[in-house]
């Protein structure tokens, strides 16, 4: 079982350990969105540190209506307590709302 906290911005909150094909790993606290379709989003400075490639592009559809493209990436996340591969969207600063 996996546990979370509810942050001082009312965010449902969880920690992750997510890394490369190789040893790197980063430890990082995910806000949960529930009407997120993927399963991970985050920002282009930790997939760099991580030594991330993309691997293709896709279209998404925001909160707001509008469409965006973004690079997906393939990584490892720990996820109760077994390693697995998954995809990640690169988390574009321009798409974000006003007060982030």
């Amino acid at each position: 079982m996996m546990y979370g906290i509810v942050d001082k911005n009312c965010e449902a909150t969880i920690r992750l350990v997510v890394g490369n094909a190789g040893s790197q790993r980063q430890r990082i606290d995910a806000v949960i969105d529930t009407g997120f379709t993927g399963f991970l989003t985050l920002p282009f400075s930790v997939l760099m540190n991580l030594n991330l490639s993309a691997y293709r592009r896709e279209q998404g559809t925001l909160g707001d209506g509008s469409t965006c493209i973004f690079d997906v990436y393939r990584g490892f996340v720990i996820w109760d307590g077994e390693l697995q591969q998954i995809d990640i969207n690169v988390m574009n600063r321009r798409h974000l709302p006003w007060w982030v």
